[in-house]
């Protein structure tokens, strides 16, 4: 049975941080399995800062589309692997006219045979304000929030981060044992 986990949260809300910690203690040979694309001056600043940050800790894996292939051949070599993000995966998807519904099955399909790796998504939560005012954002918060749903059905630990504090909403807390 498998011990994957999903974090969501805000925008800064730390989910990002607590997923690498989390992915570091656990991993012998982790992987960070990108999903951003650079199609602007200050998305590759900000993408050229996280590969920084991650250097030496992770084998990067970039790749904005096809996470359940990239994720299934890195369980190969690797113990821990963190998506970060599924929000940005949905938005690659959805401008290049994919169905989401479809690529989210295809990625519960594949992490329900991954057992001897620990996978980790990091995810938005998109769900929490008020209601987008163009059909396409609502389409996007509407896909994010059943992606969500479907992840949680088979994640053992479902985290949401708020102020840089995890809470549990399924499973355990792994960094209570950090003493």
């Amino acid at each position: 049975m498998n011990d994957h986990i999903l974090i969501l949260g805000g925008a800064r809300s730390g989910k990002t941080a607590l997923a690498e910690e989390i992915a570091t203690r656990a991993a012998k040979k982790p992987a960070y399995l990108a999903t951003a694309e650079t199609l602007d001056d200050e998305m590759a600043e900000r993408v050229a800062a996280h590969q920084r940050m991650r250097e030496g800790r992770f084998d990067t894996i970039e790749e904005p589309m096809e996470i359940a292939e990239a994720i299934f051949a890195a369980a190969q070599e690797h113990d821990v692997i963190l998506v970060d993000c599924l929000t940005l995966w949905i938005t690659n998807l959805l401008s290049m006219e994919r169905d989401v519904a479809e690529e989210v099955e295809t990625l519960v399909d594949t992490l329900d045979t991954i057992e001897d790796t620990r996978v980790i998504i990091v995810s938005n939560e998109v769900g929490l304000g008020i209601v987008p005012d163009n059909a396409l954002a609502r389409t996007f918060r509407d896909l994010t929030g059943s992606a969500h749903q479907r992840l949680a059905e088979i994640c053992h630990h479902v985290y949401l981060v708020v102020a840089g504090i995890p809470v549990v909403v399924k499973g355990d807390a792994p960094w209570k044992d950090a003493n």
